[in-house]
């Protein structure tokens, strides 16, 4: 991966999140053991390969030693790919993969317009509706409940018929939350919305982040200018998992 400032940034936040001294390698994964890492939920292993190269946190040794075994003599994009740790023994679960995606400035490409676009506070009684009309897999995959930005929207009547806004993380990222009624998709508002979002958090001198696992929302990242540099997955190991000698160890360890 050629190494820009936005490469940069991105991988100090990974590393930062893993929450242990660790960093990415010039190729391959890296498995540290970081019970605090928020690279995935409590008690589960987490992985993020940008590039060339990943880190991969486990909640103690015996998950640590699991993953390098796992991740050993395999192809590097396979460490983030579903169907690889699926089919594997021992893992009960797997989160993502989502995609990485950032914006540099430069490659902005804004929506035509912001007409229309209406500016609420975060938790507004408006957006109450637009939640209510989609599913709850739409809302979580969403994370519009979790924005600490104001909410861009469309207004639909008294209700919302699109909004986005963004979460603060680490490192001064802005992570993208958008969602769309699902009476009133296909009609460029997540677009528009988005597009508003993504404008004040440059403003703000922060590093726009669009993670995502469906194409329909990589789509319209790729739409705005955002480039896809990596992907995340999570793991979740057995609670007795046979080492490689055998033996028995039991993963332990919690995501803040």
């Amino acid at each position: 991966m050629v190494r820009t400032a936005v490469v940069n940034r991105v991988q100090d936040l990974w590393v930062s999140l893993a929450g242990v001294g660790t960093g990415f390698p010039t190729g391959g994964v890296r498995v540290v053991v970081a019970p605090e890492s928020r690279l995935c939920p409590p008690c589960w292993a987490g992985i993020v390969v940008l590039g060339d190269s990943g880190i991969a946190t486990a909640p103690d040794a015996a998950t640590a030693g699991f993953l390098r075994e796992s991740l050993t003599g395999r192809p590097l994009r396979s460490a983030v790919e579903a169907e690889r740790w699926s089919g594997e023994r021992g893992v009960v679960d797997v989160l993502g993969p989502a995609s990485l995606a950032y914006l540099d400035e430069s490659e902005f490409r804004p929506a035509t317009s912001d007409a229309g676009i209406a500016r609420l506070p975060t938790g507004h009684p408006a957006l109450a509706r637009l939640v209510a009309d989609v599913s709850e897999d739409d809302v979580g995959e969403s994370g519009i409940d979790e924005i600490t930005s104001a909410v861009f929207v469309v207004r639909d009547g008294a209700g919302v018929a699109a909004a986005a806004g963004y979460r603060r993380w680490p490192r001064s990222v802005a992570h993208l939350c958008v969602l769309t009624s699902a009476r009133l998709r296909g009609r460029g508002l997540a677009r528009a919305v988005a597009s508003a979002a993504v404008a004040d958090a440059l403003r703000s001198q922060l590093l726009p982040q669009w993670r995502a696992r469906p194409e329909p929302s990589r789509r319209l990242a790729r739409q705005l200018g955002f480039r896809e540099l990596g992907d995340q997955v999570s793991i979740r190991i057995a609670a007795h998992q046979v080492d490689s000698n055998g033996d028995r160890g039991q993963p332990g360890g919690r995501r803040p």
